[in-house]
C-alpha cells in the first residue's frame, strides 16, 4: 500500500463547495457534461502525446464509459486518457482558476440564476459533482510508466485524502460518485444518462458508452470538410438536431478563421416550427459549442432575431469557457461571430433567390413573416431589400411573387415612385377605391398583406432612385393612362360646380366631427366616395395598426372624398339644387360615409347601414315599378 495523506482544501475551494452544496442550483445534470469534457481533454492529451512521440501508444481504445449501480447508489465515469500523477491530482483538484476565485463572492450574493453561469465557466467543473454526490472517489494512473496509480477521495466538505495504490490499474481516470439519496433514481438511470449525454456531449470526439451502449453516434459534421460530407449525412444530422423529417431548403456549412475562428453548420428549414403563430422565441437560436461540447442551447445572440428560423450549431475554439454576457470582450467575440454568420446566411438566401426561384418563394411563404423584421437591421439594408417579395396588381394570382427589382424594371414612362397598398387580401385590394386611379392608368401597385409590411416600407422609404409611396398618398397626374373611361360625363358647368360646392359643405355639416373635410377627388372612377387620412398623416392601414397597438377603438375623423363624375354625385347635385333640405341628401351622405367606413374596416355597428339599405331598396323598387 502506498503512502496516504490528508490535505485541506484551499480557502477558495471551501467557499466554492459551500456555494454548490447549499445552493438551489437547478441544472444538476451539468456535472456529467463537465466530467465527460474532462475525460475528453484527457483523451486528447494522450492522443497528442503519442502522435508527437512523447510517449508510446498501446492498444487500449480511447473511449469514455459511464455506468451506475442503483443498489449501491453510485455512478462511475471512466476514461482511457492520459491520467494523472499524484502531484497533478493535487494541482488539478486542489486549486481553482484565478478567474473563478475573483467571482465567487459576487456570484454567491447574486443567487441561483448567477450560479447557472458558474459551472464550466470558471474552471470549476469537477466540483459540480458535489451537487449530486455525498462522496467522490477518483482513481487515476498516469500514462507515465514511472508513475504509481493514485486514489483521491473526499466528501466535499473540508479535506481530501490521497494515497498511492499498489495494485495494477489501467491507464486513465475512474471517477465514482456516491449519489445523494434523493438523486439515485434520477442519475442511476440508464435512459436519463443517455439523454443527458446526447443533450450536452453528443459530439465529443471519442466514443461515449452508457452501460456498454454507444450514445454519441451522430458525428460532428460541422468539423468535417464539406467535400467529404454526403447529402444523406446532412439530412441525418438535420433530423437529429430538429426532429424534422423533411428536407431543409438549404444548408450553410462554413469554417472561418478570421476575424474570429469558428465552424458552423446551419440549416434553413422548409417548415415553420411556430405553426400556431404564437411568436414564441423559446425555439429560436443556434446551439453554441466549445470544442464539441454544448455550452448553450438555443443561443439567441449568434444570429439576429429575424433570422431565427435558422437551425444549427456554432463551434469555436476561441470562446473561453468563462464567457459571461457581462464581460465586454466576450460580447465582442460573440458579435464578431454573429456579424460574419449573418453575412453567410444572406449569401445563401441570395444564391437561392437567384438560382432557384421556386425554392426561394417557398422560403418566403414559410419564413417571410419573420424575415421582414430585418427592416430594422440598417447594416444589411441593401441586401435585405433585394430579398423582399410581394404580390402585386400585375400578378396573375395571389401566389405569384415579385421583387422590388422586378417592379422597377417595368416602370411606366414618367413614373418615379414605387406604389404600395396594404389590405387583408388580393380581392379586397382589387376592389379598393384608393386603387381605382391605378387601375385606370394601368400603374402597378405592390400588395401588402402583413401589417409589418407597412413598417418595412416606412423604414426603407426608397429603393435605388425610386421613392416608396403609399397608393393612398400618390399623385399620378404626371403619368399617362392606358385605359380611357368610356361614357365619361361632361364637365360640370359653373352653376353645377357652385351647387356641388354647396353640396359638399352641406354633407360636411351633416356628418359633423365624423369627418375633417369633404372634398372632390380624381382618384375615383367606379366608386362615388372614399375616406382618406388628412394631408400629411399616415396611411389608413398604418393608422389602424397603431390604434390596435394602443388599444384605441375609436373611429378616426378622416377626409371624405367625393367622385364628381359618378352618376350618384350628379344625381345628388340635381336633388340638392331643387331642394337643399331634401331628406334623401342626408340619407345618401350617411350611407356613403358608413359604406366607406365598412371598406376601411372601422364600422363597428352595421345596424343603421343595413336599415338604410333596406329603406333605399324599398323606395327604389317602388320607383322601378313606376
Amino acid at each position: 500500500m502506498g503512502k496516504k495523506s490528508t490535505h485541506k482544501f484551499k480557502a477558495e475551494i471551501n467557499q466554492l463547495l459551500e456555494i454548490l452544496v447549499h445552493s438551489l442550483y437547478t441544472n444538476k445534470e451539468i456535472f456529467l457534461r463537465e466530467l465527460v469534457s474532462n475525460a475528453s481533454d484527457a483523451l486528447d492529451k494522450y492522443r497528442f502525446k503519442t502522435q508527437t512521440g512523447d510517449m508510446e501508444a498501446d492498444d487500449t481504445p480511447l473511449e469514455i464509459r459511464i455506468s451506475h449501480d442503483k443498489e449501491a447508489g453510485t455512478l462511475t465515469v471512466t476514461d482511457t486518457g492520459v491520467g494523472m500523477t499524484r502531484e497533478e491530482v493535487r494541482e488539478n483538484i486542489g486549486t481553482i482558476a484565478h478567474s473563478g476565485t475573483a467571482q465567487l463572492t459576487k456570484l454567491a450574493s447574486e443567487g441561483k440564476e448567477s450560479l447557472d453561469t458558474l459551472i464550466g465557466r470558471f474552471g470549476v467543473g469537477f466540483y459540480s459533482v458535489y451537487m449530486v454526490a455525498d462522496e467522490v472517489t477518483l482513481v487515476t494512473r498516469s500514462a507515465d510508466p514511472e508513475a504509481a496509480p493514485v486514489e483521491w477521495t473526499s466528501d466535499g466538505r473540508n479535506d481530501y485524502k490521497i494515497r498511492e495504490l499498489d495494485e495494477d490499474v489501467a491507464r486513465g481516470t475512474n471517477i465514482t460518485l456516491k449519489l445523494k439519496e434523493d438523486l439515485v433514481s434520477q442519475f442511476a438511470n440508464t435512459e436519463h444518462l443517455k439523454h443527458v449525454v446526447k443533450k450536452h456531449s453528443n459530439f465529443v470526439n471519442f466514443p461515449i458508452f452508457v452501460e456498454d451502449e454507444r450514445v454519441n453516434t451522430v458525428p460532428a459534421l460541422w468539423r468535417e470538410p464539406k467535400f467529404q460530407v454526403k447529402p444523406e449525412q446532412y439530412k441525418e444530422f438535420y433530423t437529429f438536431l430538429t426532429n424534422d423529417d423533411t428536407d431543409p431548403l438549404d444548408k450553410i456549412h462554413v469554417s472561418v478563421d478570421a476575424p474570429v475562428q469558428y465552424n458552423a453548420l446551419v440549416f434553413i428549414p422548409a417548415i415553420d416550427d411556430d405553426m400556431f403563430g404564437l411568436g414564441t422565441q423559446d425555439n429560436r437560436g443556434l446551439d453554441l459549442y466549445v470544442r464539441r461540447v454544448l455550452i448553450q442551447h438555443k443561443n439567441k445572440d449568434l444570429l439576429p432575431e429575424y433570422l431565427g428560423f435558422c437551425k444549427g450549431v456554432v463551434d469555436t475554439e476561441d470562446l473561453p469557457l468563462n464567457i459571461s454576457r457581462e464581460t465586454l470582450q466576450d460580447n465582442v467575440l460573440i458579435r464578431k461571430i454573429s456579424s460574419n454568420l449573418t453575412k453567410q446566411v444572406y449569401s445563401a438566401l441570395e444564391k437561392m433567390a437567384e438560382n432557384d426561384k421556386e425554392k426561394y418563394e417557398t422560403f418566403w411563404r414559410v419564413h417571410g413573416k419573420l424575415f421582414r423584421a430585418g427592416y430594422m437591421d440598417f447594416i444589411h439594408k441593401d441586401r435585405f431589400v433585394e430579398l423582399l417579395r410581394f404580390n402585386s396588381s400585375a400578378c396573375e394570382n395571389a401566389d405569384e411573387l415579385i421583387s422590388l427589382a422586378d417592379y422597377a424594371g417595368r416602370l411606366k414612362e414618367g413614373q418615379k415612385e414605387i406604389f404600395y397598398a396594404y389590405g387583408p387580401s388580393r380581392e379586397a385590394l382589387s376592389l379598393s377605391p384608393h386603387l381605382e386611379i391605378f387601375r385606370k392608368k394601368g400603374v402597378e401597385v405592390l400588395y401588402l398583406y402583413e401589417p409589418i409590411d407597412e413598417f418595412v416600407m416606412d423604414a426603407l422609404q426608397q429603393y435605388g432612385d425610386y421613392q416608396l409611396v403609399p397608393a393612398e398618398h400618390a399623385d399620378l397626374s404626371g403619368i399617362e393612362g392606358e385605359q380611357e373611361v368610356e361614357d365619361k360625363p361632361e364637365e360640370l358647368s359653373e352653376p353645377e360646380q357652385s351647387t356641388l360646392d354647396g353640396l359638399l359643405g352641406h354633407i360636411k355639416t351633416l356628418l359633423g366631427d365624423a369627418v375633417t373635410d369633404v372634398r372632390t377627388t380624381d382618384r375615383l372612377s367606379d366608386s362615388p366616395a372614399c375616406l382618406a387620412n388628412p394631408d400629411g398623416a399616415m396611411t389608413s392601414s398604418m393608422d389602424k395598426v397603431m390604434r390596435h397597438i394602443q388599444k384605441d377603438t375609436s373611429i378616426p375623423a378622416k377626409v371624405m372624398e367625393i367622385n364628381p363624375d359618378h352618376p350618384l354625385t350628379r344625381n345628388l347635385i340635381r336633388i340638392y339644387e331643387a331642394d337643399a333640405q331634401d331628406p334623401f341628401v342626408e340619407q345618401a351622405a350617411r350611407q356613403l360615409y358608413e359604406s366607406a367606413l365598412l371598406l376601411e374596416g372601422y364600422l363597428q355597428d352595421p345596424h343603421a347601414l343595413v336599415g338604410r339599405i333596406q329603406s333605399l331598396l324599398t323606395q327604389a323598387s317602388g320607383w322601378y315599378k313606376k
